[in-house]
Formats: structure tokens, sequence, C-alpha cells
């Protein structure tokens, strides 16, 4: 049986765009600017927290994909805040709408896709790749 995730639930986060969240710093291009890597794990963590509190202690959720639009750049100094919403679940998948802002508006957005996994029976075929 997998948990139920209200539709709609909202998730909210934010970061500030610093030197080591650029895309010059995270290798993803030349430029001091908030990187494309960042963006999308502050829309991976925000989704992640927004359903924690339905999940018993033996779950979480792992990202599976992401299919965003990185449309606008932040410089160093710009708060980011990032809003997520649950709109729809398949058994363990769940799907979000994610969104990015700095103060200027939307910088990027998408779509976001987690699964609902037991951490034990997850990290156990995790762990057979060493072998």
């Amino acid at each position: 049986m997998y948990n139920i995730i209200p539709m709609g639930t909202l998730g909210s986060g934010e970061t500030t765009v610093s030197k080591k969240n650029t895309a010059k710093t995270l290798g993803s291009g030349g430029l001091d600017v908030f990187a494309t890597p960042a963006m999308i794990l502050l829309m991976e963590n925000t989704a992640a927290e927004s359903v924690a509190k339905f999940l018993d202690e033996n779950f979480s959720t792992v990202g599976t994909k992401i299919d965003i639009k990185h449309l606008s750049p932040s410089p160093i100094g710009a708060k980011i805040t990032c809003n997520t919403k649950v709109i729809s679940q398949d058994r363990a998948k769940i799907e979000f709408e994610v969104k990015a802002f700095d103060n200027a508006g939307l910088i990027g957005e998408g779509k976001h896709e987690r699964f609902i996994i037991d951490k034990e029976n997850f990290m156990k075929k995790a762990m057979t790749k060493n072998d």
C-alpha cells in the first residue's frame, strides 16, 4: 500500500545566490549567476520536503525525472524562492509542478517526478552494485 499524498500539497523553499551555487563554480557555465543545477536542487529538495510529513519513517522519496526551463539569470545576492505543488499521484509516483522566482519574477518552471520508496529496500538494491 502506498501513502496517499493530498493533491495540491504545496511546498516552499528558498536560497540566496552566492559564489557556491553559481554556474561558474558548479561548472555548468562560465558566469557568476544562479546555476541551473542549483535551481534543480532547490526544486527537488522543496518537493521532497513538502511530502515527507505524509510518509512513514521507513519511507522516503527519490527524484526520477525533471523537466524544467531556466528562463532568466539571477545574480549573486539574489534571493531565490521555490514553490512546488503535487499535481498527480499514481501509486508510488508523485508528480509536481515546480516554479522558481527571484525578486524580479519567474526564473524557472516545469515538472518534477518523485517515487515513494522503502529506504531499507532501496539501499539494499543500491549496495548490490558494489558486488
